[in-house]
């Protein structure tokens, strides 16, 4: 793999540094090359790359926000073994301890971005004089990603879509409970599905939802920290509902009080918050059942239930 590694990356020096890590899904290390260290993922699946690429989609996009600290990616190589390894910048990170304000100003940020540029363009329309032009990143007005992104390693339906509500109901939580109906064909999950469809519209009444570009699995995980400040990484993007992105921290927890102040006084809760996290909850209750089996069947249903009455 090295000798591949060298060649896909044009460097003659490849000296592993002795760092490693990595999660459930992937392995990685790091390496120092002739343009510096880099930190690469590996995953032996035969569906790694779509894995990967999706990532490497989902950080660019971050990137290209300058909202919020990820690793650069740099190339997903197909390996010749099977698999295939993600290449990014190596960052010197740690568990997050001083930085929660800091983190949740720059998810606010990062949330906020395509509304402030869309906003901009409605105000530029309207002037005769047109200022600076905009920002480089594309204007999206719809629900989605360019290309499938992974929440694990299971991949996630980014069709675009015009409304929110069709789009998170048909393509996360229908998308889910029909793996878990070719798995174990759950009755009561089906049951309570068919009541919580007709509930869903209920729940954005009184809310409005402008595409946010999201990480879309920003667990305690997947934060850390820099000397410089705050960084996020292992991104499952699309462009979604802000809230969506508090569900999985609700969920597992390790966020503090100072990082949610500093999130909501960019971005209020609005009415209906409480139950529209547990709406966004049941995603990745349903995403853990279906990778991890039914540990996580009562907690999908409990949150069914909780929902329907």
């Amino acid at each position: 793999m090295e000798a591949m590694l060298k060649k896909e990356l044009g460097t003659s020096m490849l000296k592993y540094t002795g760092y490693s890590g990595g999660g459930c899904i992937s392995e990685g290390q790091s390496y120092d090359t002739d343009n510096g260290r880099v930190f690469v993922k590996i995953n032996h699946k035969s569906q790694a790359k779509r894995m990967f690429d999706g990532e490497m989609a989902s950080l660019d996009a971050i990137l290209q926000t300058e909202t919020i600290k990820v690793p650069k990616p740099v190339k997903v190589i197909e390996l010749d073994t099977g698999g295939s390894a993600f290449v990014m910048e190596h960052l010197d990170m740690k568990g997050l301890t001083k930085y929660s304000t800091q983190l949740g100003e720059k998810l606010a940020n990062l949330h906020l971005h395509n509304k402030r540029s869309l906003d901009k363009q409605m105000r530029e329309q309207q002037t005769v004089g047109k200022g600076a032009g905009l920002s480089e990143m594309p204007l999206v007005e719809k629900y989605g990603f360019h290309v499938a992104t992974c929440c694990g390693y299971l991949p996630q339906e980014n069709e675009w879509q015009d409304d929110w509500v069709t789009f998170y109901s048909r393509h996360r939580l229908q998308h889910q409970l029909n793996m878990v109906e070719k798995s174990c064909g759950d009755r009561e999950a089906r049951e309570l599905w068919s009541h919580l469809q007709l509930k869903i519209p209920q729940l954005f009444t009184e809310v409005e939802v402008v595409p946010a570009l999201l990480h879309g699995d920003l667990w305690g995980g997947n934060v850390a920290q820099t000397t410089e400040g705050p960084v996020i990484f292992d991104p499952a993007s699309f462009y979604g509902h802000s809230e969506y992105e508090l569900g999985i921290m609700a969920m597992f927890g390790g966020f503090s009080s100072s990082f949610y102040a500093a999130y909501h006084e960019n971005v209020p809760k609005a009415p209906g918050f409480t139950q529209r996290n547990q709406l966004y909850q049941l995603f990745h209750n349903l995403n853990h059942w279906n990778h991890f089996g039914g540990g996580y069947k009562s907690s999908s249903l409990r949150i069914m239930k909780d929902l329907v009455k």
